[in-house]
């Protein structure tokens, strides 16, 4: 890994098809036997710090259409913090089946699993058929990881029966120093961006791009009244910012007077502080009150002067998803993903079926909405919400800290990058950006 990671530092990226693979890695990972230690414990008790190490792991054989990548950068998603609490399932279930189906994919079927869903890094090498990207690429990469063999994948690969979220329901992750992938899941890393910085929006940036602006999501159009839970977040951030330059008008969501400064920083006018309205949305586990429904409607009308929301911009699920049926507008749509507090939503149908709302359903990104959700990265429209960076030996703590919403925006992992600020390599373009990206830095 030195001779890789050292011509990487020295921008000799030619070399690196020249330079032998490695045998084995330092990788992130979750162990199989240890999948029922948490068994008994509420999740806030579940601890990631417990779960996650580092180890030297056997560097995995490159497949047809597959593309080892040295990772420079990762950064922790919630899949993350899931699968180290082994919630809502443990993934060796996951990998256990993506072993069943050939002979290439039983490589996946390990007493471990690599996690990570995000990287920026260099091609190592290719397997067969991959023309697109060579040895010494500078590249990012999305998660969604296909076969492409079903035809209900050629229209959208989400639609895919064998589609799955690459670093959780596949080996070889990217809080690794090396990382397998299939080829598309490659994009070229932006060249303003730091390894760190563009390493941390691929899976957030991706699935709020499909989640608000494609038209397999919310398809949002300019002057559409967009209410954002968790705007400051590493999700709702980037939603904040493409309803801001796509012409809609955001009413953020938060939850302390910090992260309604970091939505004003972005550009946001219109912020709801959760803790200073006080809403309690259930009366007890089992009741929830729809008076609190009203009251959250009607502080949106008097923030928008008198517009209620044409979309619902869900990922809280539980706690939040029968307000968010009741204050979207007649005919709107609550577009959801995640669910990050709990799975099981419970919402009144009265407001739904005679309002003639919709409820859209959306997962990650297909490869096209993932490029063009790059695109804007790359062309400065989009800028990564990167808060914090830690070592790859701490990563149990990062995962700790997303768990408990400790953190702000996206938290990083460095991984063969020796520290952050490396990586640039079109320092004017960044410049150009710089302050936005500042900006963005310092939430």
């Amino acid at each position: 890994m030195d001779q890789i990671r050292d011509a990487i530092l020295a921008d000799d990226l030619d070399a690196i098809g020249g330079l032998p693979t490695p045998g084995s890695y330092r990788a992130v990972l979750v162990r199989k036997d240890e999948q029922d230690m948490f068994e008994g414990l509420a999740t806030k008790e579940k601890d990631p710090r417990k779960a996650l190490h580092v180890e030297e792991v056997p560097t995995p054989e490159i497949g047809p259409g597959e593309a080892l990548i040295a990772v420079m950068a990762s950064s922790v998603n919630y899949n993350t913090v899931w699968t180290s609490i082994f919630e809502p399932v443990s993934t060796f279930g996951f990998l256990a089946r993506y072993g069943r189906l050939n002979d290439l994919t039983k490589k996946h079927d390990l007493p471990y699993h690599v996690v990570g869903s995000d990287l920026s890094g260099v091609v190592v090498a290719v397997g067969p058929g991959v023309n697109k990207w060579k040895a010494g690429d500078e590249v990012v990469a999305h998660c969604l990881s296909v076969e492409l063999e079903d035809p209900a994948g050629h229209d959208d690969t989400m639609m895919d029966p064998q589609q799955r979220i690459w670093g959780f329901e596949t080996n070889f992750g990217g809080l690794a120093e090396l990382s397998l992938v299939k080829s598309n899941q490659l994009m070229p890393k932006p060249a303003h961006l730091t390894w760190e910085e563009a390493a941390c929006p691929g899976l957030v940036n991706s699935t709020a791009y499909r989640q608000l602006v494609s038209h397999n999501g919310a398809n949002m159009k300019q002057g559409d009244v967009v209410l954002i839970w968790g705007a400051s977040g590493g999700l709702g951030s980037y939603a904040t910012q493409m309803a801001l330059n796509g012409g809609a008008i955001p009413v953020c969501v938060v939850s302390s007077p910090e992260k309604a400064d970091i939505v004003r920083s972005m550009g946001a006018e219109l912020v709801i502080d959760r803790s200073a309205e006080q809403y309690r949305f259930w009366k007890d586990e089992e009741n929830q009150d729809p008076r609190e429904w009203q009251r959250l409607g009607a502080k949106i009308r008097e923030l928008t002067g008198g517009d209620d929301a044409d979309i619902v911009f869900e990922h809280p699920g539980r706690e939040t998803f029968g307000a968010s049926v009741y204050v979207a507008k007649k005919g709107g749509t609550i577009v959801t993903c995640a669910s990050t507090s709990g799975f099981l939503h419970t919402y009144d149908n009265r407001y739904l079926w005679m309002n003639l709302k919709r409820i859209v359903g959306s997962h990650f990104a297909n490869y096209r909405e993932a490029w063009e959700a790059n695109r804007l990265i790359d062309r400065g429209l989009i800028h990564p919400t990167l808060s914090k960076t830690y070592a790859m030996d701490d990563v149990g703590q990062a995962a700790y800290d997303v768990h408990r919403n400790r953190h702000q925006g996206k938290v990083g992992v460095l991984t063969l990058a020796p520290e952050e600020g490396l990586g640039v390599k079109d320092p004017a373009k960044r410049e150009r950006h710089l302050a936005a990206i500042n900006r963005f830095r310092d939430i």
